[in-house]
């Protein structure tokens, strides 16, 4: 009777929530902010009280966010900053969760995503990720030492070495996110994916000199290619004016060792884009600016409307 009792007001407390979030006047569906945010080493390795990393999550007014590296040293961040937010919490294992305004009903077998109740009649299936950083294409290609991995030219090299470097993983993600995507259910997709997208790295940006060579990175490609939307490029379609970069505040943009490109994504299905904005270190680089930033890579931050049928 207690679980039952409990269940309830947990959805009664969800539908409250969904009204003060905008549940749209004309009915036509319920509105929420959704974040990815790599919390680097748990939001403490900046030099910054985990409080600044709260702060992060509330100045994008964000209603579920997927975490990663969310541990220091043994210490988990994400149950702590769910804790100060007041919010449902799980963790994915990995150093990376979920933290939810919105009750958390259940996850897949393998933790890549969980259930969320919006309300009464509404849930959504929320999935994310932290893919391998090493080795990473970008270095590759423009001969920054990063781990051992050799240096390459080719546009065809860089997609067999993103295969590589996260094609096990993506694979066990598709595993549980593909039977999802083939039903009705509103889907998210965050995540660090340590790999650019195929929508930035265009022959347009490579003509512009905004990036080395055209690339038809597999990871995003794949997502999309298997019906999700890529929050932030579809707010702003144009690559050449909105680079959008989340990697990284901690080196300038012109850094020999270093370059700079959208590696954090939010894609969603069965849900329409009404805005997507950057969150990091100040107005030159990001559209919500907190000082000092916590992390070394910036947050995203889309608004959603959740398409019913």
């Amino acid at each position: 009777m207690r679980v039952i009792c409990r269940t309830a007001l947990l959805l009664l407390f969800a539908a409250c929530l969904i009204t003060r979030q905008g549940m749209a006047e004309d009915g036509s569906g319920i509105k929420i902010r959704v974040m990815t945010f790599n919390l680097w080493r748990g939001g403490l390795n900046g030099g910054q009280p985990l409080d600044q990393t709260v702060k992060a999550i509330q100045i994008g007014k964000a209603d579920i966010v997927g975490l990663q590296e969310t541990h220091h040293d043994e210490d988990d961040s994400s149950a702590k900053i769910a804790k100060r937010l007041g919010w449902h919490h799980f963790s994915q294992g990995g150093g990376t969760a979920i933290i939810s305004r919105f009750p958390i009903l259940e996850s897949t077998e393998r933790k890549w995503g969980v259930l969320i109740q919006l309300g009464t009649h509404q849930k959504i299936y929320f999935f994310n990720v932290h893919f391998p950083a090493s080795p990473y294409q970008p270095y590759q290609i423009l001969k920054i030492p990063y781990g051992d991995a050799p240096f390459i030219t080719t546009s065809e090299e860089a997609v067999e070495w993103a295969k590589k470097s996260r094609g096990r993983q993506l694979n066990s993600l598709f595993e549980e996110l593909s039977p999802v995507l083939k039903g009705a259910m509103p889907v998210i997709l965050t995540g660090d994916f340590n790999e650019p997208s195929f929508q930035d790295w265009t022959s347009e940006a490579s003509e512009n000199g905004i990036v080395p060579l055209a690339v038809p990175y597999p990871t995003t490609k794949r997502i999309v290619d298997a019906g999700m939307l890529d929050a932030y490029r579809s707010a702003w379609p144009d690559e050449l004016k909105a680079r959008g970069y989340t990697w990284t505040n901690r080196t300038l943009p012109d850094d020999p060792k270093d370059f700079h490109d959208r590696i954090d994504f939010i894609f969603v299905k069965a849900c329409s884009v009404i805005g997507a904005q950057v969150v990091g270190e100040s107005k030159t680089n990001a559209d919500l600016v907190l000082a000092p930033w916590p992390s070394d890579h910036r947050a995203v931050v889309a608004s959603l409307e959740i398409n019913t049928p």
